[in-house]
């Protein structure tokens, strides 16, 4: 599977793309109204992202701006976003209001998760201290170096690899409002190289005191995660569990199970998963009587017959 739509909502606003050079801006909905996508061709465009965002900032007033989509910049498939995050942190102060924030939505068409190259997304954070959920997508040069941030509530780096740096800086933030942390750890092949020994900061929720929903996701080492979570000290003050998306087995399942209670959940997401019908039913049986909604969807089949072999992550290349 790859990425063929772009975001239809932020923060609760539904998405709106601010209209290209060539398209007129009339008719713009309220600058508070909206979760504004501002974006450009990635081949061969007319204009920079930066001259498209000086566009859309004369023509809202960016005062009100709550949510922003930065879509895709020129040839995204071969250079970083450096000017697109020097015009946010320029415009800072003529955004007093925005609270969401998501860098690189970007489709196959326009680029694949694997090929986006991202940047330093450090500075964005500190230079917008009122950020209530941050999202980025793509793994490719991406760095998130250690930092603190007393407003952040959701955090998602969507990614076909996660590079283990990027893992580490995350596990070393100190993030005392993060509610809800969505890492997509993708696959070796794509610069996916955390281990479990990396996750153990988020297993142990230490340095996430308000962590409710929990996602680690999209990944070639999902039985692995699953039986670490069986344990995890995180788990019993979680209200979502997601392990979708990856290569999530009955091995894995299994150890889930068989661990620490999950009654207390009011979603366990497991869509995209390799698990057999028997073992889908024994979940089912045991969580759905204690009011777990237990998400079993996209059922998949491995490439061969080995117990381990042949499985595959939702998103990758």
């Amino acid at each position: 599977m790859t990425i063929g739509d772009h975001l239809q909502e932020l923060h609760g606003l539904p998405a709106f793309d601010f209209p290209g050079a060539d398209a007129k801006a009339d008719g713009l909905p309220d600058a508070a109204s909206v979760a504004w996508r501002v974006g450009v061709d990635s081949y061969e465009s007319e204009e920079e992202w930066e001259e498209a965002f000086a566009r859309f900032t004369a023509a809202v007033d960016p005062t009100q701006v709550r949510a922003l989509i930065v879509g895709s910049w020129s040839d995204a498939y071969d250079s970083g976003p450096s000017e697109v995050f020097s015009a946010l942190l320029a415009a800072r102060e003529r955004l007093p209001r925005l609270r969401a924030l998501f860098v690189g939505d970007i489709t196959f068409e326009e680029c694949e998760i694997s090929w986006i190259h991202q940047g330093d997304v450090t500075p964005l954070l500190g230079g917008f201290p009122d950020l209530l959920e941050f999202g980025v997508r793509g793994g490719q040069d991406l760095v998130f170096d250690a930092v603190r941030h007393e407003s952040l509530r959701t955090l998602r780096v969507e990614t076909g690899g996660l590079p283990v740096q990027v893992v580490r800086g995350i596990a070393a933030s100190e993030l005392p409002a993060l509610e809800h942390l969505d890492l997509w750890l993708g696959t070796s092949w794509y610069g996916a190289d955390a281990e479990i020994a990396d996750l153990e900061p988020f297993l142990a929720g230490t340095r996430l005191p308000r962590l409710r929903r929990l996602a680690l996701r999209n990944s070639e080492i999902q039985d692995e995660i699953a039986a670490a979570l069986a344990a995890a000290p995180v788990v019993e003050r979680l209200d979502t569990l997601d392990l979708s998306m990856g290569t999530l087995g009955d091995r894995g399942a299994a150890a889930l199970l068989e661990g620490q209670p999950l009654t207390h959940l009011k979603k366990l997401d497991l869509h995209h998963h390799f698990i057999s019908e028997a073992m889908a039913e024994r979940i089912r049986r045991s969580l759905e009587p204690a009011g777990v909604a237990v998400d079993l969807d996209d059922e998949q089949k491995p490439w061969d017959d080995d117990e381990d072999g042949g499985r595959f992550t939702a998103v990758a290349e």
